[in-house]
């Protein structure tokens, strides 16, 4: 019996070549699409969820309450971390880390190598599960001149991973660190990545007047909380501790969970409002709505099909079939197409994940584990049933006398699914090509907006102590080289990284005490030139002025901010310091584009960390080939290593140029999907429409005018879908663009774009159907008939 039944399922399927061709693509592209999403999705929710403590691993959050709203910062008090460790309960460990700012030179014997110095408390390796590959957990990092190698680092500087108790050297520091501990470099699912860890005391009594200052913050603290916390009165609890060891701090406190800050890392007014869960959630519902694309391509051509197959179920139902065994054949088809295009899908996945993770900029691979397989089975089971369930319970459910009558119609239905499901699948092709157009214009916008400032032809390096200390010959070389147009350097950057940031300042003229938080940038002379920003007001540091120690600049958002007129001249007071405004300069982005500018000074500090060197357009090779050499003669013969600022720029907004790339890619393989199930439906039509449009021609009707009454019913659908999908998509967009402080308007040109190209995908699918079926000789339809 089972034998006879797979028989006829599979010769079923043969009968009709192209309604299972056009299943089969429309299933297996959608699939793909699916398990394509589905790996990028898994692989962003693994992020950080490997630590063994999970569960009770978050991290202390500071918030501060300023006239422009709550702010919030991971920079915590030194002490923090240690005193909660010591003091409260609820607390079961606590771990204070710094993270590297500084990319200079760890040294083995004659190996220089370049990386970032981070420092982390003694229990690191215990509340966080990185892997040891050598040391103790509980004391690699125990002794203050202890270091902690990645196995990558280790290679590089010894050439083998086995390297407890050798020494190195950091920097021109005269101090020798003991490697205490190998651990495995942090993979791709960890949102927190290190080579070189430094105990925490080490960087403690660097500065114990600091330190020991409850008013200053700099590292992040990740607390592992006892089963069982309430976390929201844990909240309190810290609040209240933080006031009490200083009863004048501004900030109050809460906890994230360690594994969301990867996904839910964006705060506004004091509130987590998402991060990359967006992308997440977003490409989750593309997921599903290609699968669904998918599943009514395949419901939309059996019930097509469905008028041709009426008589062989009503002569089955005559012998005997009863309506259940109906149903299984016609579910058994679905399931087995639905199978067969999960074979393919699988191969196009294996085929297309190699340059998908180009794409992305991830290293997935296919999981060959039993629950992948379950997954797989599960997604094949539930896109059968799906796709089958309609087409099977409209063929086996009517009476067989009127079928063999051919009296057997249900046009509601048809009207009510059918039309309905057409009317979907091209709302969200409508929706994909609205969100492909406002996502690049954005990404558009971030890639050409006005920043203030001029990033091309501009290198960046690190100003090591031994180039530090002889910064201004080196400066005085490299401005002589062919090819150099400026050089000067600064103690930050442009991407969020600052010199500090403080809301205790005042004023000429505060005579409210006001608050304003501002961002402090140390730069050097030259450098607001370099980078060919503009003053509003007054001048920029200049040596033609004597020494600019006590002069300060600010931007066009801090004199707004503190309601300063004719600010030139005025003192400001900061850190001690009673510095004098000299220029106000136009506002510029020192942040990404999802924070406004913000209120900002700059005080002139020669020699800063960070060195700019502006390099005239065309001539950059052999300009960066003489700079390399006297780099080289300047620190001890160390390699030369630079980025472009345009490139540091742009990395800053991966996520978005990604989300823009796989989104036009989605989008087109939407359309193909939608175009298969249309292009199949006209097919069908134009059969089922043959009689009426020979009838129309021997009365005197042109191939074009039958051509347009053939596309007019399907024109109207798209008509439809237009009219829904436009809401919804101005609706998704705007919320989308919400996450940007610059934005671009959305505009009626998207909207008529969108229109115009779903109208041609619509005429180019079904064109050739309507000619085809306008251009047949009436004389061989009606005979036919």
């Amino acid at each position: 019996m089972w034998k006879n039944f797979c028989k006829t399922l599979w010769r079923s399927l043969l009968k009709d070549r192209q309604f299972t061709f056009l299943n089969l693509m429309g299933l297996s592209i959608g699939l793909a699409c699916t398990l394509l999403i589905f790996l990028w999705v898994q692989d962003e929710r693994s992020v950080d969820k490997f630590h063994a403590n999970d569960s009770g691993l978050y991290q202390v959050m500071a918030h501060i309450n300023l006239p422009d709203g709550i702010h919030t910062q991971e920079s915590t008090p030194m002490l923090l971390g240690r005193s909660l460790a010591k003091e409260m309960p609820e607390v079961e460990g606590a771990v204070s880390v710094q993270a590297g700012r500084l990319n200079s030179t760890i040294s083995a014997g004659d190996k220089h190598i370049r990386s970032f110095r981070w420092f982390a408390d003694k229990d690191l390796f215990r509340l966080f599960s990185f892997r040891l590959l050598e040391g103790n957990k509980d004391g690699v990092l125990a002794d203050k001149y202890s270091v902690v190698l990645s196995d990558k680092l280790a290679m590089k500087l010894f050439n083998s991973t086995h390297v407890t108790g050798k020494t190195v050297q950091w920097a021109d520091d005269p101090q020798l660190f003991t490697v205490t501990g190998v651990f495995q470099s942090p993979g791709a699912n960890s949102s927190m990545h290190f080579d070189l860890l430094f105990s925490y005391e080490f960087y403690y009594q660097q500065d114990t007047a600091n330190a020991n200052n409850w008013a200053n913050s700099n590292p992040s603290t990740y607390l592992l909380v006892k089963e069982g916390t309430k976390i929201p009165g844990m909240e309190k609890k810290l609040t209240a501790f933080l006031h009490a060891k200083y009863s004048g701090s501004p900030l109050t406190l809460s906890l994230r969970k360690y594994s969301d800050r990867y996904l839910h890392g964006q705060y506004e007014n004091g509130v987590a409002v998402g991060g990359r869960i967006r992308y997440v959630r977003l490409f989750s519902i593309i997921g599903v709505f290609i699968l669904l694309m998918a599943c009514i391509n395949f419901m939309n051509l059996s019930t097509a099909k469905a008028a041709g197959r009426m008589k062989q179920a009503g002569i089955k139902k005559v012998l005997g079939a009863g309506r259940g065994l109906l149903v299984l054949q016609y579910m058994g088809e679905s399931m087995l197409l639905s199978f067969l295009s999960l074979i393919i899908a699988l191969g196009l996945v294996a085929v297309l994940l190699s340059p998908f993770n180009v794409l992305t900029g991830k290293q997935m691979a296919l999981p060959m584990d039993v629950p992948f397989f379950a997954t797989l089975a599960g997604i094949g089971f539930i896109t059968g049933l799906l796709a089958g369930c309609y087409p099977a319970f409209y063929l086996s459910g009517g009476k067989s006398f009127l079928i063999l009558k051919g009296k057997f119609s249900q046009p509601w239905k048809e009207l009510l699914v059918r039309k309905g499901l057409v009317v979907f699948q091209y709302s969200l092709c409508v929706l994909f090509i609205v969100a492909v157009l406002v996502v690049g214009k954005q990404v558009s916008l971030i890639q050409n907006i006005d920043l203030g400032y001029k990033k091309d032809n501009i290198i960046a390096f690190q100003n090591e102590k031994h180039l530090m200390e002889n910064f201004r010959a080196f400066a005085a070389d490299v401005s002589a080289a062919p090819g150099v147009q400026a050089i000067s350097s600064f103690n930050a950057d442009m991407y969020g990284s600052s010199s500090g940031s403080t809301e205790k300042a005042d004023w000429e003229g505060n005579v409210a005490g006001a608050k304003v938080q501002f961002t402090a940038l140390d730069v050097d002379y030259g450098l607001i030139e370099l980078l060919g920003m503009k003053m509003a007001e007054g001048r920029s540091f200049s040596r033609n002025f004597g020494s600019d120690s006590l002069s300060i600049i600010v931007n066009q958002a801090a004199v707004e901010a503190m309601g300063m007129k004719n600010p030139i001249g005025k003192s400001f007071d900061v850190w001690g310091g009673k510095y004098h405004i000299v220029g106000v300069v136009k506002d510029f982005h020192f942040e990404s584009l999802y924070e406004k500018v913000k209120p900002c000074f700059m005080r002139c500090n020669p020699s800063g960390r960070n060195v700019l060197v502006k390099i005239e357009g065309g001539k950059e090779r052999e300009t960066i080939a003489q700079l390399d050499k006297l780099y080289k003669r300047y620190n001890l013969g160390l390699p030369f290593e630079f980025t472009f600022m345009d490139q540091d720029y742009a990395a800053m907004y991966a996520s978005e140029e990604h989300v823009s790339v796989l989104l036009r890619w989605f989008t087109v393989l939407a359309i193909v999907i939608s175009s298969l199930g249309l292009f199949g439906l006209a097919a069908f039509s134009a059969q089922k429409r043959q009689k009426e449009m020979s009838i129309r021609k021997v009365v005197g009707a042109s191939a074009g005018d039958l051509a347009l009454v053939f596309s007019m019913d399907f024109l109207k659908l798209v008509l439809i879908a237009v009219s829904i999908s436009f809401p919804l998509s101005w609706w998704a967009m705007n919320d989308w663009l919400h996450n940007f402080s610059y934005r671009v308007d959305i505009g009626v040109n998207v909207f008529a774009v969108a229109f115009l190209a779903i109208l041609l995908i619509t005429l180019v699918t079904i064109g050739f159907q309507s000619m085809k079926a306008a251009l047949v000789n009436p004389a061989t339809s009606l005979r036919g008939e």
